[in-house]
């Protein structure tokens, strides 16, 4: 089955689709997404469509409590199982009825797991493509499904597309082993495309010797001592200097660089690669992650030295100023991302998260308020939002946020103790102890030690 364009329509299905735009023009969303899904339901290969349709839904729930299902499941997760059966027998046929589910919850990580296979099986791959994107942007957190698209792009001669996804798994799992190694692999692979290189040469006759192939080989296996990474370290180093701008050197010497967590070095490596590579994304990716860990490292020694010499006022200074300028770039880098893409409840969550932390409030509750239109992230946004209100002394907004976010939780997790502590801490400043103590009450019956709940609940039996 054939991916199609607008122009591409059959004729019996362009008014319905005028008038679906019409219907999303004059934010008719329920309708447009009944007119859409009809057109796709005749034209499933309709892509552009499909998209509309995702983003009109992600509007809708957007402004509209999700609640939390069975065991917490949303999306209609049991309604999704039960089409898994049906898609194998009638994949086209139960193409419509997972656009269903998604209505409901556009972000389901079951349902568009499901819209994947099923387009796989169409050969509908741009499609499939975009149901594993959706989640991408939706829950990044989600390493297993990213996985899926990754391996995806690499099947199909992909790999640069590959490499941004393994990027992003890194970006939540720092420690995902199968991720460093896929990103590395697809980065290798992507520099070969863009070389023009044949994939099924035999990589020896790609080395200038056979020597020079088994110590890439060596490098590449995981699990080396630092004395043996300091030592291969030295040995590029050699290869550098005697050419700094051969890519791959550079690249290598980076991902020592990294694995000895060096960030600078690191930081510095992956910068000159991402020039030299005239603008690979994926290096770009990793010079700024290494940057992050180099300001992360300098601001965590001076935190030890300052709490080791606390007399030393130009230590505090000093830490104080970093403090500050990292907030800044937080705050800046956000920014930056949020006008690249001004619609993804993540990047505005991110924003808004930075803000706060600025101490800049009025301006984070904007992007926090977007950012609900996530599920995913909804809860960690309610919660910063009420702590944003609370700063504001907006403390019955900030109540409400919470007992929204309560709304949501059913296990009592570690987010459920933390929306529960910080809502009785709102209810003590405002001078309402009973509904305070039955927030700490919650929290001590199910965990004694959690920070002070103890203390706050047996001292108002004395």
């Amino acid at each position: 089955m054939p991916e199609i364009t607008e122009k591409e329509l059959p004729p019996n299905l362009k008014p319905l689709w005028l008038k679906a735009l019409t219907a999303v023009q004059t934010s008719n969303i329920p309708y447009g997404i009944t007119l859409l899904q009809a057109v796709l339901k005749d034209s499933p290969g309709f892509l552009d469509g499909r998209k509309i349709l995702r983003t009109c839904e992600l509007q809708l729930t957007g402004n509209t409590k999700k609640k939390g299902g069975l065991f917490g499941m949303s999306g209609g997760g049991m309604s999704v199982m039960k089409l898994q059966g049906q898609a194998k027998k009638d994949p086209e046929g139960t193409l419509p009825l997972i656009e269903k589910e998604l209505e409901k919850d556009p972000l389901s990580d079951q349902a568009n797991d499901l819209l994947f296979d099923t387009c796989l099986k169409l050969e509908l791959f741009e499609t499939a493509a975009f149901a594993l994107e959706t989640i991408r942007k939706g829950n990044p957190e989600n390493a297993k499904l990213l996985h899926k698209l990754a391996e995806f792009y690499i099947s199909r001669q992909q790999p640069q597309l590959a490499s941004e996804v393994y990027n992003d798994i890194i970006k939540h799992h720092p420690t995902d082993g199968p991720a460093i190694k896929g990103s590395k692999d697809a980065s290798a692979r992507a520099s070969m495309q863009k070389q023009k290189w044949d994939e099924n040469a035999d990589m020896r006759s790609l080395m200038k010797n056979s020597a020079e192939f088994e110590e890439l080989e060596r490098a590449s296996r995981t699990g080396l001592t630092r004395e043996q990474l300091e030592e291969r370290r030295d040995k590029i180093i050699e290869k550098y200097n005697a050419d700094p701008n051969h890519l791959a050197t550079v690249k290598d010497l980076a991902g020592i660089y990294e694995q000895l967590a060096d960030w600078h070095q690191a930081h510095t490596f992956f910068s000159w690669a991402h020039s030299l590579s005239n603008g690979d994304v994926a290096l770009a990716t990793k010079a700024s992650a290494m940057n992050d860990r180099a300001l992360e490292t300098d601001m965590k020694n001076l935190e030890i030295a300052a709490a080791a010499d606390p007399e030393n006022e130009e230590l505090k200074a000093a830490l104080d100023a970093r403090k500050a300028d990292r907030i800044a770039e937080q705050v800046a880098e956000a920014q930056k991302r949020v006008d690249q893409n001004p619609t993804d409840p993540q990047l505005r969550f991110e924003l808004g998260t930075a803000l706060y932390k600025a101490g800049e409030y009025s301006a984070a509750i904007p992007h926090l308020q977007q950012a609900t239109r996530n599920p995913h992230i909804r809860t960690k946004v309610l919660l910063t939002l009420a702590r944003a209100f609370r700063a504001k002394a907006m403390f019955d907004l900030a109540i409400k946020q919470l007992s929204d976010a309560l709304a949501d939780l059913v296990a009592m997790d570690n987010t459920k103790k933390e929306v529960l502590y910080e809502k009785g801490l709102i209810h003590s400043e405002v001078g309402d102890k009973p509904s305070a103590l039955d927030c700490f009450k919650q929290i001590y019956e199910v965990d004694y030690g959690y920070r002070d709940v103890a203390q706050r609940v047996e001292s108002s039996y004395a």
